[in-house]
């Protein structure tokens, strides 16, 4: 299986740090000689060597063949400025020091494997789009404060539970494949303590009583996303969260304000209105690629031609 150092490693040479115009060669080898003119001050800049100035506006401007791959973080650049203005300060294992945000975006990254504890101080972690179906948290650095998990395969939350990181504030796990209610459990204040922000959106949870029971312990929880789960088409799957978890700020992306606080009131002890059914309403709008009946029944009054008709069948699968 593909591993996330090995993405990691890939990304560092994506990133070039040790090519021109970064890192130390023959572009720029005297300004790091430690020869300096008398009066302290670098010498002006050698024939055939490069100034500061000029091999950091190889990387800023946008039509450079050096210029900054899409889909990079900011954080990316500044390593990429470091290795120009301080190349020494990423040489070897130093450049594990600096990263505190790692995004493996979309590489078909199947495992988090233990090379991500060398990440010292990492805080930010994003691995959205790749194919990660377990994640063991013994392989995750204690710093970490956010991590991205949406648009993978993960179904299980069992092993990310087993030491999670205990400064996490934001968990995403978003458009994956967990169901409840085996995994309710897993999402308290026991694993989860100082928890802000936490999404769920798109996955097969079903049982809405369960789960907010089990949500209810996150004392710091602010930001909760449900919608694209089976129990969000509850009738009072709203009001009855709003009343639930009176210290969240935003629902599904919606500001919670004192007058739903206000229409919700109550509900919260009102379990026996949460039913086991839903409704669902679909509307259509435009259809393209069928015949246009008006345009073909254009038949002058009284004509005795025959009439076409047409009949359409849709299916819906839930």
């Amino acid at each position: 299986p593909r591993r996330v150092s090995a993405a990691f490693r890939e990304h560092l040479r994506c990133l070039g740090l040790r090519d021109f115009p970064c890192g130390i060669g023959s572009w720029n080898k005297s300004r790091f000689s430690a020869h300096t003119s008398p009066s302290g001050q670098e010498e002006d800049v050698p024939l055939g060597e490069e100034s500061p100035e000029a091999l950091m506006e190889l990387l800023s401007d946008p039509h450079s063949p050096w210029a900054l791959p899409l889909g990079c973080s900011p954080q990316d650049q500044h390593l990429r400025d470091m290795a120009i203005q301080a190349p020494q300060l990423i040489r070897g294992t130093r450049i594990l020091q600096v990263f505190r945000s790692l995004r493996i975006v979309g590489k078909d990254v199947e495992e988090v494997d233990e090379g991500l504890l060398q990440l010292q101080h990492l805080e930010e972690l994003i691995l959205c789009a790749n194919q990660i179906s377990r994640i063991t948290s013994a392989n995750l650095p204690r710093t970490l404060k956010v991590l991205e998990l949406c648009c993978n395969a993960v179904a299980d939350l069992q092993d990310l539970c087993a030491q999670p990181p205990p400064q996490l504030q934001h968990l995403g796990l978003g458009y994956n494949r967990l169901c409840g209610p085996s995994q309710d459990k897993c999402l308290t204040a026991v694993f989860w303590p100082n928890l802000i922000s936490l999404d769920l959106s798109f996955n097969s949870l079903t049982d809405l009583l369960g789960l907010v029971s089990q949500l209810s312990s996150l004392q710091k929880l602010r930001v909760l996303v449900l919608q694209g789960n089976p129990l969000a088409l509850i009738p009072a799957y709203r009001g009855f969260i709003v009343d639930s978890l009176p210290k969240l700020s935003i629902l599904d992306d919606i500001h919670i304000g004192p007058d739903e606080r206000h229409q919700f009131r109550g509900l919260a002890k009102q379990p026996e209105l949460i039913r086991s059914e839903a409704q669902v309403v679909v509307s259509i709008g435009n259809i393209k690629g069928v015949p246009d009946p008006s345009a073909l029944q254009g038949l002058e009054v009284g004509s005795e031609a025959p009439v076409i008709t047409y009949s359409y069948c849709v299916t819906y699968e839930f």
